[in-house]
């Protein structure tokens, strides 16, 4: 059976970016694609250490990230599997630290350091990038635009090019009055929760249908 990982770099299980990913997962799965959903704040590991195992020549883990935690047997399922998508709120500007982490340990081991950094992943996964975050979409395509190009750059060089689901402006608390938060209004971060939200949802649920359909066409 074909299949999707879906990476969640949310520290929170049912909020924004979760609702976004199972949203995600419930389109890819109307169309028979299996889904996983992977948190990440579940799973003990950090960045990449920079042991070079993974450009030993004739090395075993030659392309592979074998530190030893709890990451390189979840990472020896997603490179076999058909669609990978990466979800993260956004924070300072970036992915959360954990998803940054992630991508280090995911992308480098494929990274050759030849002409053009070509890739030894084992497959082409269909790629995708989810975000949330506060700010509007015009911040969004003014503050981010650099962000989104250099995740285009590295998912891309390992795998394919990602497509981007941005949801904007989202309601971050579950009582904004308990919350130091006096630059908001409440009543519209009500409305995006209420009406905004529930369309963003669509819209990737939208994507796993587009990824799904993508994959098993290719089969």
């Amino acid at each position: 059976m074909k299949k999707i990982f879906i990476i969640n770099g949310s520290p929170r299980k049912n909020f924004n970016t979760a609702k976004m990913c199972q949203s995600f997962s419930n389109g890819a799965k109307s169309l028979g694609v299996e889904t996983e959903i992977i948190h990440l704040y579940d799973i003990d590991f950090k960045g990449c250490r920079s042991c070079f195992a993974c450009k030993l020549k004739d090395g075993k883990n030659f392309s592979r990230c074998a530190y030893p935690d709890e990451l390189p047997s979840i990472l020896d399922k997603i490179v076999q599997s058909d669609g990978l998508v990466l979800a993260s709120p956004i924070y300072s500007s970036d992915v959360t630290g954990v998803m940054r982490c992630f991508i280090e340990r995911l992308c480098f081991p494929f990274f050759q350091y030849e002409d053009g950094y070509p890739s030894t992943a084992p497959k082409k996964l269909k790629t995708a990038i989810i975000c949330t975050m506060n700010v509007n979409e015009e911040l969004c395509n003014n503050m981010y635009s650099d962000l989104f190009n250099r995740l285009d750059f590295i998912i891309g060089q390992a795998f394919t090019k990602p497509v981007h689901l941005n949801a904007c402006d989202t309601y971050q608390f579950p009582n904004y009055t308990k919350y130091a938060a006096g630059c908001f209004n409440i009543e519209h971060k009500i409305k995006q929760r209420d009406e905004q939200l529930p369309k963003d949802m669509q819209k990737a649920f939208e994507l796993g249908v587009n990824m799904a359909r993508q994959i098993m066409e290719d089969k």
